[in-house]
């Protein structure tokens, strides 16, 4: 099953911003790395529920990109029942720990 992948105000301003911090549009290999993030992101229309819950909220889970050094939490949610994969969130795994 394909899921529907949205993004929320938040998690499309954490991607602008993002953005601009790494240099995006001045350094091919920034644009490069940030292009894998944007395809991960996408990437959670295929099999979004093995993504692991965030220990802050079990009703949300998490992708790690990449899975080495300077870790980028995707934090989203899965409505199985519509299909959709929500984006909440863009942080930097070095961030503290959402609150509820």
């Amino acid at each position: 099953m394909t899921f529907r992948v949205e993004l929320t105000a938040r998690a499309a301003a954490d991607l602008r911003r993002l953005f601009h911090s790494i240099n995006g549009s001045d350094s091919l290999a920034a644009r490069h790395w940030f292009n894998g993030l944007e395809a991960a992101i996408l990437g959670l229309s295929e099999f979004p529920a093995r993504h692991p819950a965030t220990p802050e909220n079990p009703t949300l889970r998490h992708l790690l990109y990449p899975s080495q050094s300077y870790v980028y939490r995707i934090i989203f949610t899965l409505d199985e029942a519509n299909s959709l994969v929500k984006v909440l969130h863009i942080r930097h795994g070095s961030q503290k720990p959402l609150r509820r």
